[in-house]
């Protein structure tokens, strides 16, 4: 068991990054193979790369560059550093996503039956929270998507993990939307979609108590 005083040293909160980095790409790529719906902003990208006709790995990553810029703006400061860090994350993320996303397809995820898909999308949804929690508390390097409602919930709504990932959802809202708009199709937007808007911020809140509860959160500004 990892205590309270390793965790938080900077090697701790580097072990936690790297899972983190596995345990978002893996769970990620299974809500997508399972097609019932994935995390709103990898349902964003996946209709993305159908709509202008990219890979997937590269819609991740194109998504993930503007929104970093987009982070910036809502600091109030130009943060070189910050940007460094959320370009060092989504480069393996998106690209480990696309290669989980291969591996699930190959072993026929996708040809389950419904309920068996329906089980795996809700356990990979619970994983991407989990995730999220783990790299937001350990705050080294974040994705950019995740990164928006982390400034969110300390800058602007008072801590609120719930406020603030229902306000981080509307770019990738209007993505899917002006995707189907374009192309009269929608991918990966399903019930897992609908699931992950309205309990994330919950399921986030739940692993910061209860998943590595050793690892604490590394604030950079208060509210």
């Amino acid at each position: 068991m990892i205590t309270t005083t390793r965790a938080d040293t900077l090697s701790g909160r580097f072990f936690f990054l790297f899972v983190s980095i596995f345990l978002n790409a893996f769970s990620n790529a299974l809500t997508v193979s399972t097609n019932m719906g994935s995390a709103i902003w990898t349902a964003s990208a996946v209709n993305l790369s159908h709509w202008v006709h990219l890979s997937l790995g590269n819609a991740l990553f194109l998504e993930g560059i503007v929104v970093a810029v987009a982070n910036l703006f809502l600091l109030g400061r130009f943060d070189y550093f910050r940007l460094i860090r959320n370009l060092l994350y989504i480069t393996p993320f998106s690209y480990l996503l696309a290669g989980f996303e291969h591996f699930f397809i190959s072993l026929g995820v996708g040809t389950f039956p419904l309920w068996w898909r329906l089980i795996l999308d809700v356990v990979g949804l619970f994983g991407v929270a989990v995730a999220v929690s783990i790299y937001q508390r350990a705050n080294l390097i974040m994705h950019p998507n995740d990164d928006l409602p982390y400034i969110l919930r300390f800058r602007f709504m008072h801590g609120s993990p719930v406020w603030s990932q229902w306000a981080s959802n509307v770019p990738p809202l209007l993505i899917v939307l002006f995707s189907w708009l374009f192309t009269g199709q929608l991918f990966a937007f399903n019930f897992g979609t609908f699931y992950n808007i309205a309990t994330q911020g919950y399921l986030i809140g739940w692993a910061d108590r209860h998943v590595f509860k050793n690892l604490h959160h590394h604030l950079e500004f208060k509210n």
